[in-house]
């Protein structure tokens, strides 16, 4: 499924598929504070790491910037985000009185100060051999983001001491202890089993204990350079994306009464389920560490199987996509142009991107992760169960 020659930037987007009650919230946040007798946790900085579901510019940043109408809800242009608007982590900076996070690999303008953003869409835990510009996965896998994150942390060691016009654009050093570590990734691991027609069995076998355990040492490895306070995502039900179940069709006995494919979501309930273990096993290596797991997977699951109660439409039916019933093209994809029965055809929104939860077929709208974040910010769907603000405490 995944063709090995780029043809400029419609094609980048084709392989990158495989490849993110306020007051209620205060009170709830309020009342966890006083009951326990902790205060809210004053972070300073946010340090991401994921894939296209937390990027805010990064492979827009070493490659091709995703076209319109991607970013037009918010942005009013493309921002290099995968999305209509904004992603789940703008919403967790906005929530920490945070600015947006610049993207590590953006030159044009960056601002550390705050932290930064290692995530790239197609991005992987574990590296492939099939990358960008030849192939369909990000050569930014966890490892190299991690290896970017030391460099940016020993470079701002070296410029606060010198100090200068660029210090203030660089994290103080006491930020790399006290900041937010946000991991949001595993999604295109899992994907790439799929797209290697392996068997849900093999999937299980062989790479999700080698991915997981690339995941946990690399968890050790920001903890030994400070890291304390980490917000680590599970992956959300892969088997609700078009991209999976689209090509790779399931049969109808396969298909859940949301629509989703059965199969392709057991593997990610395997893989979060063994993602959850490591976690446990973090917080006993990692004794002065605090680990929340924030099951997405749940959250995203409850979105789409009650799409209308919750005031969404056609949860499965992509809004910027072309063809068929779900909307969804795999050689013609958001923003890109194409032939189709001799007529050229641009493929645009849908005209009302609030009331859609899936963008184009991977990714999902900004009213979609919105709501996500809604759910995840009180510490409901967390473990422990503890708010954003409160995740620095073990």
């Amino acid at each position: 499924m995944i063709n090995n020659s780029l043809m400029g930037s419609s094609s980048i987007f084709a392989h990158i598929a495989f490849i993110s009650v306020v007051t209620l919230e205060f009170v709830i946040c309020v009342c966890g504070s006083s009951a326990s007798g902790l205060k809210p946790c004053d972070f300073p900085a946010i340090f991401n790491f994921g894939d296209s579901n937390s990027d805010t510019g990064g492979l827009s940043a070493a490659f091709t910037p995703p076209p319109p109408p991607y970013g037009d809800t918010f942005f009013k242009r493309p921002s290099g985000r995968f999305s209509d608007g904004r992603l789940t982590i703008d919403f967790i900076a906005e929530g920490l009185g945070i600015p947006y996070l610049h993207a590590y690999l953006d030159a044009v303008a960056p601002n550390f100060s705050t932290g930064a953003n290692f995530a790239t869409a197609a991005s992987t835990i574990v590296p492939l051999p099939d990358v960008l510009p030849l192939g369909g996965y990000s050569p930014f896998s966890l490892n190299v983001q991690y290896s970017q994150f030391i460099r940016l942390k020993n470079h701002s060691i070296i410029i606060n001491q010198l100090g200068g016009f660029f210090k203030g654009l660089l994290p103080k050093e006491e930020f790399y202890s006290r900041a937010l570590y946000t991991i949001d990734i595993g999604q295109n691991d899992i994907g790439a089993g799929l797209s290697e027609t392996k068997s849900m069995q093999e999937i299980r076998d062989s790479p999700i204990p080698m991915i997981i355990s690339n995941f946990s040492a690399n968890v050790k490895s920001l903890y030994e350079e400070g890291g304390r306070s980490f917000w680590i995502h599970n992956t959300g039900p892969i088997g609700c994306l078009p991209y999976t179940f689209v090509p790779f069709p399931v049969a109808s006995s396969q298909i859940d009464s949301a629509g989703c494919a059965i199969p392709y979501n057991d593997v990610s309930q395997y893989f979060n389920q063994k993602l959850k273990e490591a976690v446990i096993q973090l917080r006993k290596d990692l004794p002065l560490a605090a680990i929340t797991y924030v099951d997405l997977y749940s959250i995203k699951y409850t979105l789409i199987s009650q799409a209308s109660k919750f005031g969404f439409e056609k949860p499965l039916v992509v809004c910027c996509g072309y063809g068929g019933h779900y909307n969804f093209n795999s050689q013609i994809r958001c923003g890109g142009t194409g032939e189709i029965n001799d007529t050229k055809v641009f493929v645009g929104s849908c005209q009302d991107p609030s009331k859609r939860i899936n963008w184009d077929g991977v990714h999902y709208t900004e009213a979609a992760n919105k709501w996500i974040y809604d759910q995840l910010v009180n510490g409901k769907f967390s473990d422990p169960p503890i708010s954003l603000n409160m995740a620095c405490h073990r």
